[in-house]
């Protein structure tokens, strides 16, 4: 036989050597959850090992992922009070625009970047204000841009609309713009599904809804041509990189943006991700690092460019240690 593929997987040296798929930690975006309030370091039940913060007491957790070589951070907040309009998403003194000024105080070298949606602020936990028992798409727009905007005066570097509502990255990059940041990035979570693998992160958030679900605004699991639509409309729109999320069972979706677009794409691996593989993991049935490295593996071999995750500090351990990337 004069081809033999085996030739080429002959001792790590060379498989390293002959890796097509390629990652690095300046890639990688760990998400944390601030929570209104002082001294809080609260683990979340669902989602062992990852906690709720307090702004007094993130300060060790930032250091902790500089020094992993983690260079990006997302910031989630959770609100000490709650009502119909979601006040406290674009409050001067909110969770997240107070938690933004510290970070960018202590920790200049870090990238923050913000979720910008309702869900976690308003007391019926869906993503924009209401009209009788559906989202005022319209209306909500208006307070997802002012949201964004109060990022970026605290010290957003890049903010990421994960809301779905139609027209949101228009609305967000006309206000930004219009107020001088026009260099702020808005990352869209673009193609966006209504997943039941959420279900660990609304536990972490309190973001539940508290009636009906989410289905009206956030994409249909069967449709993949959707997808694209809804990529495409962002960019246009303004948006300078389009997420899929979930990650896991989406690969295919990051693949067909991949291709579609001319942007670079983000995969998120959410809560429902982390849990089942700690959940595996904690019972004896899986080996949590093989899996870590074999499904971060993946996002990146079905084309994203960036991957957000809760294991983003064991990931980039593992790829100093050459296990990985």
């Amino acid at each position: 036989m004069k081809t033999r593929p085996r030739r080429l997987r002959n001792g790590e040296t060379l498989r390293r050597m002959v890796r097509e798929t390629r990652m690095d930690s300046s890639s990688l975006i760990y998400p944390i959850f601030v929570k209104e309030g002082e001294n809080i370091l609260e683990e979340i039940p669902t989602m062992p090992g990852q906690y709720r913060y307090s702004v007094d007491t993130m300060g060790k957790k930032l250091e902790q992922l500089l020094n992993a070589g983690i260079s990006s951070v997302m910031f989630f907040g959770i609100p000490a009070y709650k009502d119909e309009a979601g006040s406290g998403a674009y409050a001067e003194d909110g969770i997240i625009q107070k938690a933004l000024m510290q970070a960018k105080k202590d920790f200049p070298e870090l990238y923050l970047i913000t979720d910008v949606c309702m869900c976690e602020y308003t007391s019926h936990g869906h993503c924009g204000v209401l009209c009788g028992q559906d989202v005022d798409n319209d209306e909500t727009l208006k307070l997802l841009a002012k949201t964004a905007l109060s990022h970026a005066q605290a010290g957003a570097d890049m903010v990421a609309p994960s809301d779905m509502m139609d027209g949101r990255v228009a609305a967000i990059r006309n206000l930004l713009d219009e107020n001088g940041y026009r260099n702020t990035p808005v990352m869209s979570y673009a193609v966006k599904y209504a997943s039941a693998f959420y279900g660990p992160f609304r536990d972490a958030a309190g973001s539940a809804p508290s009636f009906g679900d989410r289905k009206g605004y956030q994409m249909d699991y069967h449709n993949s041509r959707e997808g694209v639509k809804e990529a495409l409309l962002d960019i246009e729109e303004g948006a300078d990189i389009i997420m899929v999320k979930p990650a896991m069972s989406y690969l295919d979706m990051v693949t067909r943006i991949k291709e579609t677009v001319n942007v670079p794409v983000a995969a998120y691996s959410v809560s429902g991700e982390y849990a089942m593989i700690k959940a595996g993991a904690s019972l004896g049935y899986i080996d949590e690092e093989k899996i870590i490295c074999e499904t971060a593996a993946s996002a990146f071999r079905a084309g994203c460019d960036i991957y957000l995750t809760y294991y983003a500090e064991e990931i980039a351990g593992f790829m100093r240690q050459g296990k990985i990337g």
